[in-house]
C-alpha cells in the first residue's frame, strides 16, 4: 500500500465564474495561478510557493444541469477507482460519476457518503505527489472537516472504506461530539453531525493562512461573506467560515489571530 494512499492527495474548487473566482482565492489566500494547458476545458492550477496545492474549473455543463452549485472537492488517493467504487456502493454511498481516466493524468471517480456528502476517488499516472508540506505551511489545507448526516454512522463509513481512525473526541455540548481522526500520523481533520444552520452535508476544508484578521480583511474586501468565526478552537488555533463571491464554502486557519 503506497504512503499515500487513503489520503487527501488534492483540492479543487468547481465555480460559476472562475476568473472573479481566481482573483477572490488570489487576494485571499496568495496563490500562484497557471493554466494547466491540458487541452479541453480550461482548468487553472493553484500553487502555494511553487508546489501545486488543487484546480479550479468551471462547473461542467452536465453537472449544473443536475443542480451542482459551486463548491470545493477533495481527491482521496486509492489503489484502485473501479474497486473503490464499488467499495463505496457496497458500504452504502453512491457514486455520482462513474470512473473515467484524466488523460496524462489518472483516473478519478466521484462519490458521496450515505449521507451525501460529496468527495473524489482518485489514481494518479505514475509520479509520486510532493512530500506533505509543514503543518501550518500558508497556502496548504491545514484541516478537513465532515459535517456529516450522523457522525457516528459516518465515522464508520469512512473508516470501513479508507482504514481512518479514530484520535481526540471532543464535548461539544448540545452540538455533539466532534470526533477527529487520522489517515496514519499526526489528526488531519474531524467529523460531527451538521448543525441545522449548515443547508448540505458537506466536506469543508480549511486552508492555511498567516493570520487570520487580515485573512478576514481580505475575504470582505474581495466580496466574499464570513459565516462563522474568528474564533479559537482547542488546541489554539483561529478559524473562520466564509462563502466566495460565487457562493461556494470554504474555511480558513492560522495559528495566530
Amino acid at each position: 500500500m503506497s504512503t499515500n494512499q487513503a489520503k487527501f492527495v488534492w483540492y479543487d474548487l468547481m465555480t460559476s465564474d472562475t476568473k472573479a473566482a481566481e482573483s477572490f482565492y488570489k487576494s485571499v489566500v496568495g496563490w500562484n495561478m497557471q493554466d494547466a494547458g491540458m487541452g479541453g476545458p480550461p482548468y487553472t492550477i493553484l500553487s502555494a510557493g511553487t508546489i501545486m496545492v488543487g484546480g479550479l474549473m468551471q462547473i461542467p455543463e452536465e453537472a449544473r444541469a443536475m443542480g451542482a452549485r459551486p463548491g470545493w472537492n477533495g481527491y482521496i488517493a486509492v489503489s484502485d477507482v473501479d474497486d473503490y467504487a464499488g467499495r463505496v456502493v457496497a458500504a452504502g454511498g453512491t457514486i455520482r460519476r462513474p470512473p473515467q481516466d484524466i488523460p496524462g493524468v489518472g483516473r478519478f471517480a466521484v462519490a458521496a457518503d450515505p449521507h451525501g456528502a460529496g468527495f473524489f476517488l482518485f489514481k494518479g499516472n505514475g509520479e509520486a505527489p510532493p512530500a506533505p508540506a509543514v503543518a501550518g505551511t500558508p497556502g496548504h489545507i491545514g484541516w478537513h472537516e465532515l459535517h456529516a448526516g450522523d457522525m457516528e454512522s459516518a465515522f464508520a463509513f469512512y473508516a470501513g472504506l479508507f482504514g481512518w481512525t479514530k484520535a481526540e473526541a471532543i464535548d461539544m455540548g448540545p452540538l455533539g461530539v466532534y470526533q477527529t481522526f487520522a489517515t496514519g500520523g499526526a489528526p488531519i481533520g474531524g467529523m460531527m453531525t451538521k448543525t441545522p444552520d449548515m443547508p448540505v452535508t458537506c466536506w469543508l476544508y480549511y486552508i492555511n493562512v498567516e493570520a487570520i484578521d487580515a485573512a478576514v480583511a481580505r475575504i470582505n474586501q474581495g466580496g466574499g461573506k464570513v459565516v462563522m468565526g474568528p474564533h479559537q478552537v482547542p488546541g489554539g488555533s483561529w478559524i473562520v467560515q466564509g462563502l466566495d463571491p460565487q457562493g461556494a464554502m470554504f474555511a480558513l486557519v492560522s495559528a495566530q489571530r
